[in-house]
């Protein structure tokens, strides 16, 4: 899976790395840790305005919902069954590249977890990359104001993975820059799955912590 996520680059390297425009370089201040389920604006660019970086909300919110509790549900997307879900099945076209330069995971120490070792996760040297993702446009019904929202695609581990999230064996799915437009052109979804892969480093950044 992938909740937790870092973008410490500055408003210009995206800018420069994706060339694309800023919507408001105040929105991206560079951010050590970020926390899916705080529901953030992250940096992404959408397959409808795809020379502008602009911010949208993690967890995505099906135009059909009565409420945004389905986001506590939706900061992921399985690969595998983008097209049996219902929150998904229906926005599988709407694409968007997600910006980040890091994500954490947690290797389970025993087998309930109760002990875990962080990992910070990403490209040689902290570069800039893009998580395949999916968007979607809701209406909130009391005000009427439209929100914008995100999810990041996931998918089978890939062997450095699978030794740190040995728990669910599970990875978000980091496009190749050659891979980001054609992602957004509609690239065929089964292109991006496993064993689909770009070269990871990973390296531990906390001592292991018990749980309680």
């Amino acid at each position: 899976m992938c909740f937790h996520v870092k973008q410490t680059a500055s408003p210009k390297a995206m800018s420069q790395r994706f060339d694309a425009e800023i919507a408001s370089g105040l929105l991206f201040a560079p951010q050590e840790h970020i926390n899916g389920f705080s529901f953030p604006l992250l940096p992404v660019i959408t397959q409808q305005e795809p020379s502008l970086i602009q911010p949208l909300s993690w967890g995505l919110i099906p135009s059909w919902a009565k409420n945004d509790e389905i986001k506590k549900m939706t900061l992921n997307a399985k690969i595998e069954t983008l097209h049996e879900k219902p929150a998904f099945k229906e926005v599988v076209a709407q694409r968007c590249l997600v910006i980040a330069n890091g994500f954490y995971e947690w290797q389970w120490l025993d087998h309930k977890g109760k002990n875990k070792l962080k990992y910070e996760i990403g490209l040689e040297n902290e570069a800039l990359f893009a998580f395949a993702g999916l968007y979607a446009h809701w209406v909130e019904p009391n005000t009427g104001a439209i929100k914008s929202t995100c999810t990041i695609l996931t998918t089978a581990a890939n062997e450095l993975m699978a030794n740190i999230h040995n728990s669910k064996k599970r990875m978000p799915v980091i496009l190749h820059p050659k891979d980001e437009q054609r992602w957004l052109n509609q690239a065929p979804i089964a292109d991006v799955a496993f064993p689909y892969q770009v070269s990871l480093v990973a390296k531990e950044i906390t001592e292991n912590y018990r749980l309680f």
